[in-house]
């Protein structure tokens, strides 16, 4: 997995370089990815794209038709490089660096939350302002709800990991104990 995030990495930037000069530009092209990425994950489309009968222009004309909403040049263009250089399938990864970048530049980063249980908004927006003071960023967090943590909250920031549940702790305890 290393390799196609390796790959798709320059692909994000450069798109992100052409789009990022306005900021609605940035968020739409954004969203654009995101439309991108749910069409590139369909299985017949998947395989339409590695049919040989088909050509470059044609496997690229046949997936921007695909697209229910206009798209911008920028994204148009994009795709047809994609298509080019036989790399469409990597739109995930790429859209996954994209918006690291788009965080990066709004000093915002992406937050997964796992929780024992369901959290409140109050409940939640306590804990993303006590998470934005220790990581610093502007946090845009995501809840997940896992019961296998007994209670607490593991907590995901870029490649950041803040483990307060019960099973992290009783790991944990299991590690020392068995170390000695």
């Amino acid at each position: 997995m290393a390799e196609l995030s390796t790959i798709a990495r320059p692909y994000a930037e450069a798109y992100f370089q052409v789009v990022s000069i306005d900021a609605t530009k940035t968020e739409t092209a954004s969203n654009e990815l995101k439309s991108l990425v749910a069409i590139s994950q369909v299985p017949e489309v998947r395989e339409a794209m590695a049919d040989p009968r088909l050509d470059k222009v044609q496997r690229a004309e046949l997936f921007l038709s695909l697209v229910k909403s206009e798209l911008s040049e920028s994204s148009k263009n994009f795709v047809r490089l994609l298509v080019d250089n036989d790399r469409l399938l990597l739109l995930p990864e790429i859209l996954e660096h994209f918006e690291q970048l788009k965080n990066a530049k709004e000093g915002s980063a992406a937050c997964v939350i796992t929780s024992a249980f369901e959290l409140t908004e109050d409940q939640l927006r306590e804990l993303t302002a006590m998470l934005e003071k220790k990581f610093g960023y502007k946090l845009k967090p995501v809840v997940k709800v896992d019961n296998t943590l007994i209670g607490g909250v593991r907590v995901t920031v870029g490649d950041q990991v803040l483990d307060t549940s019960v099973q992290g702790q009783l790991v944990r305890l299991h590690e020392t104990l068995t170390a000695i």
